[in-house]
């Protein structure tokens, strides 16, 4: 399946010059969605998962429905302020702006093995951050996963060789 024929580009948003990569196209058709998170699961299935952490709130779509057809355990990263217990918490530069992400103290243990799942690999920021309170945990990160890797923005060259694949790439 020809994913990009899925995802919508929007110019200009949420600033000028942006060409958003939409996925609510995708998401909205049943079976594209279905194909793209089983698609992501041939990509990742060899690896030894415990966890995939995905972050606010693109990653959600795409790690939570990934960590049920893995049969692993999901653990959301939000923004600052959203999470009720306990959190560790991390900055990041966004493609287009600043912010602060945090996780559950108790969401990861020592040495479990991570696999983080999100919609878009951009500039790297938002996985650095991500990359950060895994590490914070003690988690072991085993790899990530993309829908969408713009490549042009060079974000994998921020993730540290880490093992890196993707459904689509601009």
């Amino acid at each position: 399946m020809n994913f990009k024929d899925y995802i919508r580009v929007i110019p200009d948003f949420p600033q000028p010059g942006i060409r958003f990569k939409d996925i609510t196209t995708l998401l909205k058709d049943a079976a594209a969605y279905r194909a793209a998170i089983d698609a992501l699961k041939e990509l990742v299935k060899d690896k030894e998962i415990d966890l995939i952490a995905g972050p606010e709130a693109r990653g959600f779509v795409i790690g939570a429905p990934l960590a049920i057809e893995l049969g692993v355990g999901f653990v959301p990263i939000r923004k600052s302020g959203k999470l009720p217990g306990e959190t560790v918490e991390a900055a990041y530069d966004l493609e287009y702006g600043k912010d602060r992400l945090a996780i559950h103290s108790d969401a990861i243990k020592p040495g479990q093995k991570v696999l983080i799942a999100d919609d878009l690999l951009a500039t790297g920021g938002t996985i650095s951050s991500t990359i950060n309170l895994i590490n914070q945990l003690g988690g072991e990160i085993v790899g990530a996963a993309f829908l969408i890797e713009l490549s042009y923005l060079n974000g994998r060259d921020k993730l540290g060789g880490l093992d890196v694949v993707s459904l689509v790439t601009y």
